[in-house]
């Protein structure tokens, strides 16, 4: 049996078992089982299966309805708890770039989101921190752009400030202060969606992994969905695999959002297959008291970078953490934390945080990013990618998340948003 929050138990196997066809008039599936069926419970599907719920639940078909689909036991397990937790301001991403405008309005929403439904987050701030003349140069160009292009609002922290402030922090030629950044409780953020998303009548099915997608044809078009979509479904407990037929399908598996979309495309179209690449990224913990940071630093992230470079996190109890650093990795699964990776990362904190104690030091956890190239984690230099959220063209109803790395976790919301309104705008 397919396991369902809130421990409805087999709501997705009766449903199928049942045939349970109500009406739908929003799209010419006029049989479909569910409107929508959003693929991955990370916090994006999350996000975007409440925004489509709630859409259903305020309009006038009230036989609307929405279903997330999760391959794992539980929701969030993969990219979406295993990262910084950091709420980004939207510094990196260079201007006209949905990385930049979702993570600007996200990180908006995700602060508001957060203190209505009670999720524990601060907005302890971030200092970007120069230690040459090359990284000042790139450090100024950064503040001019948030100034007169992008909006997100950075300040210079001057020699004394940054004295009283952070005594411990190594910054010879310059700080550049982010004071919209923060920190987030991810699991809880997740929970809260959910209980949203359940709130608004949609339905959660975990350990239900997709194994094949097919288009359907409606009766009088012969693009590929508009007769809505059927999906096979394995429950992971049990084996067993059942059908399930769609008006509307969106791809937000994340690590997994290639081979879906490779599953759809496949068969007819095999020259659109696209694949991804996995950054890992590992992080250590520390466990002395000194010495002790009260904001976030990152070291200034060079063009044409695969990350933003090995930085110092806190969590909500204070704790420290550095990372992630890149580590190209074929393996999607490959959560080891990586012991090779030590010595160059603690030579990149010790660039910023040169009295660390490394005895203090231990390994922590690894998370991996999906990315649709090995470079261009910010809009500076070649090889920058932006997210890929489109309705893929030669197809009616499917909406196609591609490359979702960070800022995810802070545009989540919005991103959700704005994939309701590629369905309804």
């Amino acid at each position: 049996m397919m396991m369902l929050v809130r421990r409805t138990p087999s709501v997705l196997g009766a449903w199928t078992r049942k045939r349970c066809i109500r009406p739908f008039s929003s799209t010419p599936a006029a049989k479909a089982d569910f409107t929508h069926v959003v693929i991955g419970g990370g916090v994006i599907g999350l996000a975007t299966a409440r925004a489509l719920a709630q859409h259903s639940s305020s309009s006038s078909s009230a036989s609307s309805s929405t279903l997330l689909l999760e391959r794992h036991a539980s929701i969030g397990t993969e990219t979406s708890s295993r990262n910084s937790e950091v709420i980004h301001a939207g510094l990196y991403y260079g201007p006209g770039t949905l990385k930049t405008d979702l993570c600007i309005i996200g990180g908006n929403d995700l602060y508001e989101f957060c203190a209505k439904r009670g999720v524990a987050h601060r907005k302890c701030g971030k200092w970007i921190v120069a230690n040459d003349d090359d990284e000042l140069r790139e450090l100024e160009k950064l503040h001019n752009l948030c100034r007169k292009v992008i909006g997100p609002p950075t300040r210079w922290i001057g020699e004394w400030e940054a004295r009283q402030l952070e005594p411990d922090v190594r910054a010879v030629a310059g700080v550049l202060e982010s004071y919209m950044s923060g920190i987030v409780d991810s699991h809880g953020l997740m929970v809260a969606l959910q209980g949203e998303f359940e709130d608004a009548g949609g339905v959660v099915a975990l350990a239900s992994t997709v194994t094949d997608i097919e288009p359907l044809l409606s009766s009088s078009s012969r693009v590929p969905g508009s007769g809505g979509w059927r999906l096979t479904i394995r429950d992971s407990n049990t084996g067993e695999s059942s059908t399930i037929e769609a008006e509307t399908i969106v791809n937000s598996a994340g690590l997994g959002a290639a081979d879906i979309h490779n599953m759809i495309v496949g068969p007819s179209q095999p020259e659109k297959k696209t694949r991804l690449y996995y950054a890992k990224g590992n992080y250590f913990s520390y466990g002395a008291s000194a010495p002790k940071v009260r904001r976030l630093i990152y070291p200034v992230t060079m063009p044409g970078a695969g990350g933003l470079g090995t930085h110092l996190t806190i969590d909500l109890a204070g704790r420290m953490r550095f990372g992630p650093d890149v580590e190209w990795v074929e393996d999607p699964t490959d959560l080891a934390v990586n012991m090779s990776q030590y010595d160059a990362m603690v030579k990149a904190v010790k660039r910023y945080l040169p009295t660390i104690d490394e005895s203090a030091l231990a390994p922590d956890y690894a998370g991996i990013r999906p990315k649709l190239g090995k470079a261009g984690a910010v809009g500076a230099g070649k090889g920058f990618f932006d997210f890929h959220i489109k309705m893929e063209e030669g197809f009616v109803g499917w909406v196609n998340l591609l490359g979702m790395e960070s800022p995810g976790l802070t545009s989540s919301i919005a991103i959700g948003d704005h994939v309701k309104d590629l369905f309804y705008e």
